[in-house]
């Protein structure tokens, strides 16, 4: 999993069941999703609030946020993956694509007929709750990266490589959508081909697989543009 998702998938799932209150009380559980996210304006748990539950996870998991209260805002937010991995953020549409409408939740898994996504999300049947969206409605799967400054890892990495280095290295790499699995820390076979993926993106570049200073300077300059 890439930077903060293991905090991320905890903060989610200990919130399961938190629901809305009916009548004229609200649960402060649920309001403070937009308090403590920045997201003002939210006096009600009838106000849609599945994008400031995904806001406050993903604060409080130290990764960047909308701090916006609509689902589409997340659409902006991260980076946009085909490889989408449990925690990553999905954004699905309502009632039309070219709606302003839509819902936002974490991604889990496809389904085995790969006709539903499964998403843990806020505001889904009033609760925190897993639930599963048609895979035609997603808009996008967007991939967040830490709020402090991305880590890029100094060389030499190769294949046989372990530690939290090769975590930078797997998750600097995940976030310019080059797939390479889960980060663990272990350099092997995907994680030398994305290295390899990204060797190919500079000319005349030598394509090895090895994280040497070369390629090291070449993912760094990826970031900066």
């Amino acid at each position: 999993m890439q930077i903060g998702m293991e905090d991320l998938l905890k903060l989610a799932f200990a919130e399961l069941g938190t629901e809305e209150i009916v009548g004229s009380e609200h649960n402060p559980e649920v309001l403070k999703y937009a308090e403590e996210a920045g997201i003002a304006g939210v006096t009600t748990d009838e106000i849609p609030w599945c994008s400031n539950f995904v806001n406050w996870v993903a604060m409080k998991a130290g990764l960047e946020y909308s701090k916006k209260p609509n689902a589409r805002s997340w659409l902006n937010v991260g980076v946009k993956t085909i490889n989408p991995e449990p925690g990553d953020v999905v954004v699905f549409w309502r009632e039309s694509p070219e709606s302003w409408k839509g819902h936002v939740g974490f991604f889990l898994g496809v389904s085995t007929d790969k006709k539903r996504v499964y998403c843990l999300g806020g505001n889904q049947g009033n609760r925190v709750s897993v639930s599963a969206y048609r895979i035609n409605t997603v808009l996008s799967y967007q991939r967040l990266a830490a709020r402090e400054q991305l880590i890029i890892p100094d060389p030499l990495l190769q294949k046989g490589s372990k530690g939290a280095a090769v975590v930078a290295l797997q998750d600097a790499l995940k976030l310019l959508n080059i797939n390479v699995g889960t980060s663990d820390g272990d350099f092997g076979p995907k994680t030398e081909n994305g290295v390899k993926e990204l060797q190919t993106r500079k000319p005349e570049l030598k394509i090895n697989g090895v994280y040497n200073n070369e390629t090291r300077d070449l993912l760094e300059s990826l970031f900066q543009a």
